[in-house]
């Protein structure tokens, strides 16, 4: 009975992971993006390691930790590729937060906030 259960609940996860990755490979959407605040450095991250405003890094309340998304500037086209690894407040608007480094690549430094295309790439490196 035990080993019925376990089959059962190993079933429902695969089956989820399933409809997830489905959903996720479609995923293809235009927000407002902003990048982290300093204060964050060495923070832990939702994922579990710590924050480093020097990797290519971002917060999503979408996609899953671990994934890679295409992030594009919409006013200069400039695009980088990154890691999600933490969440965001579940009050903020925004699509993405990214960490400095990102947000230099796709210079806005000095703007705080644009309007960016977010593509699901992979759950592995790309």
């Amino acid at each position: 009975m035990l080993l019925f259960l376990f089959f059962i609940a190993v079933s429902s996860v695969a089956n989820a992971q399933r409809k997830i990755t489905k959903k996720v490979e479609k995923y293809d959407r235009k927000g407002k993006a902003s990048f982290y605040h300093d204060r964050f450095e060495g923070q832990l991250t939702a994922s579990g390691e710590i924050f480093h405003q020097n990797k290519l890094t971002a917060a999503s309340n979408t996609l899953p930790l671990g994934s890679y998304v295409k992030v594009t500037n919409l006013k200069n086209k400039k695009t980088v590729v990154v890691r999600i690894n933490d969440r965001m407040s579940k009050h903020n608007n925004r699509l993405i937060d990214l960490s400095k480094k990102a947000a230099k690549k796709l210079d806005f430094i000095d703007s705080g906030l644009i309007r960016v295309r977010v593509e699901y790439i992979s759950d592995e490196q790309p």
